[in-house]
């Protein structure tokens, strides 16, 4: 059904919105087949399914007239599983509707509970709200569902995976028999089948979605880091971008309130959404992301459920989608209505292999590609000078009378190279990251100095919380070398393997021994080849039954405990005697990272 056969007003307030045409969900509901009936819709996030489900139940609701009956007991319920989401909802319904007078309540938590219930007893047509609130009303007597004529589950699959089963059911066995029942679900795992089964009948079954799986509007990039980067890349991905707005996710609350902390500090414009905001919080990020005062936002799953940002360019993956689905949900939140978007996971070395299965899985072709360097990023900033200084202005007589006494005072090279110094002074810094792009199994280019490099071997891995922020000036310190002439650095299980300049190699080897005490826990050894081959020797070994190396010896240093936080914490050395750890000032604890 094209939007010319829609009610009038209906159709009036779709093309004041701009609407040329029905998305593929939205045409899909509007078919002939599907008037009436209780539905079943997979469809993917940002195809315009809100809108959808407003169009087909636009029947129940508004008389021949397309006009909206005196308002009394609720005609249909959108519940939705997130407050975000759940106004979203009502303001997408509240501009389809306007014309036709139907009235539109909202019911969710962290608002006032009092107001709402007033608002259902001045009567409605349209309830919007989240499980556990509308459960609550229903319980008080407040929402009277004995005249509702449809009822809308958006996003039924995550309701279920957040554990509203019983709130939905609760609901749904409140309302009339002959109500008709749509199901907006992503995925269709075996509860939303059971649930379908239980609560519709002669549902009709409507999919949307590409065989791609991904977001055609979203490229999707992979990079793999070092464990210990993860933080400094999330820096860098955001410099290099300079999204108009991006949204990193993370897994747990805490790594929200950790790195939304870490980027605070380094000079980002920040907010972040979890589940230990209260709703005028989470309001005023929104408002802040709104109005340009806030460019990043780092948020849970949960809490970015429903939030539709038309600025939103970029997301970051900062810690791994636990499946396909939560991967296509954060991604959607770019990439709508025809805007283009990019979204990244950062990749810890480690788990590579589970990100890749994860992506063939889910017929996401990802590019992988190199963190940006320092330099990178520098370069790009250039870049967006020059485009930003170049593009056409209008200037007023009093900019060219300041132009002017200016120029009396410095030389247009001078005022040129103080408006670059300005600019470049309100970015935050990008992160010199030690940890280089590639894989720990996969060959490399040799950065300008390190051909013919030599490698090394420090008893200290991820066992005993390795960093490459306090191993490398370990290694300086020891050594006698600087920063620079330290390359690459791979972190395993139960030891390190580094990098070191050809031409200091044996001034390296030779510091190290020197500095060396006796029953130092700290042990450095030179390794012949590189890791690759380190790795082939190790394997040989094993299958001839020969000896070998043992990474972790007795006396490896253990993990440090602190006395007060309880945390543990990598300190070689730094427990022992005097002299056998980093100099004080020097070693840093292993930071809280987003994975």
């Amino acid at each position: 059904m094209p939007f010319s056969q829609l009610p009038p007003v209906i159709a009036a307030a779709v093309a004041e919105r701009g609407y040329a045409a029905p998305t593929p969900v939205q045409a899909a509901v509007l078919e002939a087949e599907a008037r009436g009936r209780d539905l079943v819709v997979s469809a993917q996030t940002g195809s315009g399914k809100t809108v959808a489900f407003g169009l087909a139940m636009a029947d129940q609701l508004l008389n021949a007239e397309g006009m909206a009956p005196p308002a009394g007991a609720p005609l249909a319920l959108v519940i939705a599983p997130t407050r975000e989401l759940a106004l979203q909802v009502s303001r997408e319904l509240e501009w389809l509707f306007a014309k036709s007078g139907a009235r539109i309540a909202t019911c969710v938590g962290g608002m006032d509970a009092s107001r709402e219930r007033r608002a259902l007893g001045y009567g409605t047509h349209i309830v919007v709200g989240t499980p556990g609130r509308l459960r609550d009303h229903l319980e008080r007597g407040a929402l009277d569902l004995s005249g509702l004529k449809v009822a809308v589950l958006d996003e039924a699959d995550e309701m279920l995976d957040m554990g509203f089963r019983e709130d939905l059911e609760g609901i749904l066995d409140a309302t009339p028999d002959g109500r008709r029942t749509m199901l907006f679900s992503a995925t269709m795992p075996s509860p939303i089948v059971a649930l379908a089964r239980r609560y519709q009948k002669n549902a009709l079954r409507i999919s949307t979605v590409t065989e791609e799986r991904g977001h055609g509007d979203i490229e999707y990039q992979a990079i793999a880091v070092a464990p210990a980067d993860i933080e400094g890349a999330v820096v860098n991905l955001l410099r290099f971008h300079e999204a108009e707005t991006a949204m990193l996710f993370c897994a747990t609350r805490d790594n929200v309130r950790r790195l939304h902390a870490s980027l605070t500090d380094r000079g980002f414009a920040v907010v972040a959404l979890s589940g230990e905001h209260s709703q005028n919080e989470r309001n005023s990020a929104l408002q802040a992301l709104r109005d340009r005062r806030a460019r990043v936002c780092v948020a849970t799953d949960v809490a970015a459920r429903g939030i539709d940002l038309p600025s939103l360019s970029l997301v970051v993956h900062v810690e791994i989608p636990r499946d396909a689905e939560t991967l296509q949900h954060r991604s959607g939140r770019t990439g709508r209505a025809g805007k283009k978007g990019t979204a990244v996971l950062i990749v810890p070395y480690p788990r590579r292999k589970r990100v890749e299965g994860m992506l063939r899985g889910a017929r996401i072709a990802a590019q992988w590609v190199p963190l940006p360097s320092a330099e990178d990023i520098r370069r790009a900033d250039s870049e967006r000078l020059l485009a930003a200084l170049l593009a056409p202005i209008d200037v007023t007589e009093e900019d060219r009378v300041l132009a002017a006494r200016l120029l009396t005072e410095r030389s247009a090279e001078d005022l040129a190279a103080a408006l670059v110094q300005i600019h470049r002074s309100r970015l935050p810094q990008p992160e010199e990251l030690v940890s280089s792009d590639a894989s720990p199994t996969e060959p490399r280019t040799p950065r300008p100095g390190f051909e013919g490099s030599s490698w090394f071997r420090v008893n200290i891995g991820r066992s005993q919380n390795a960093d490459p922020r306090w191993i490398l000036p370990l290694l300086c310190r020891r050594g006698h070398v600087s920063r620079t002439e330290i390359g690459a650095i791979r972190i395993t299980g139960d030891e390190t393997l580094f990098e070191v300049q050809g031409t200091v190699a044996a001034r390296f080897l030779d510091a190290v021994r020197r500095t060396a005490d006796e029953g130092d826990e700290v042990e450095i050894t030179q390794v012949e080849g590189g890791p690759r081959e380190e790795a082939r020797h190790r394997r040989r070994d094993n299958a001839s039954g020969a000896p070998v190396h043992r990474a972790k010896p007795a006396h490896a240093p253990k993990p440090y405990r602190h006395p007060a936080r309880g945390n543990d914490q990598s300190r070689p050395g730094g427990t022992g005697p005097a002299g056998k750890g980093p100099k004080k000032g020097t070693w840093r604890s292993k930071p809280d990272r987003a994975k």
